[in-house]
């Protein structure tokens, strides 16, 4: 199996699929090169699995073709209008306040908050059905009370949001396939 190495300042080794179905291995300095092949061979099946639901996320898409530049600024154009709409209806629910909202064409990310309280969206969420859109706004509002992702912040974000395992689901099995039509 194929894949890529990427060593840096992190405690533990991590496997990472991109949405063009590349394998990343990020992993601390002091791990070497053997025990990241361990590594990858007790998780190759975890991998493959993956793999193939990517692929045949891909494969159920009406349109597998590269999103062209008009595609993705009409897709931002329409963002602009309902992301912030959504932000505004959620932000009194979670109990925040926000800053700017940015609407981007991330390849690999849904959303983030800055410690500004910045919310930035990828412009992919207007093919979503509403309820992903929703899950990925109250995530990211969220994260206005922590930023992390640990037991009290998932709390929070179902206490807003009851369905957000199920929608994170859906976005795990089927967003790559629209971010791997960013080209």
């Amino acid at each position: 199996m194929r894949y890529t190495v990427i060593h840096s300042d992190r405690k533990s080794v991590a496997i990472q699929i991109k949405s063009d179905g590349t394998v990343v291995v990020r992993a601390p300095y002091r791990v070497s090169e053997q025990e990241i092949e361990v590594f990858v061979a007790q998780k190759q099946a975890w991998i493959e699995s993956h793999l193939k639901k990517m692929q045949a996320a891909r494969e159920a898409l009406p349109d597998t073709m590269p999103f062209t530049r008009e595609q993705i600024e009409q897709l931002a154009q329409q963002a602009l209008t309902v992301i912030p709409e959504r932000v505004r209806h959620y932000a009194p629910l979670v109990g925040v306040t926000y800053g700017r909202i940015t609407i981007r064409n991330q390849r690999s990310k849904w959303g983030s908050c800055s410690g500004k309280g910045n919310l930035n969206f990828n412009c992919l969420l207007m093919l979503m059905p509403r309820e992903i859109l929703d899950s990925v706004v109250v995530h990211e509002l969220c994260h206005r009370k922590h930023m992390d992702h640990s037991p009290a912040f998932y709390a929070e974000v179902r206490r807003v949001f009851p369905d957000y395992d199920r929608c994170s689901r859906w976005l795990k099995d089927h967003g790559n396939a629209y971010l791997s039509r960013l080209r």
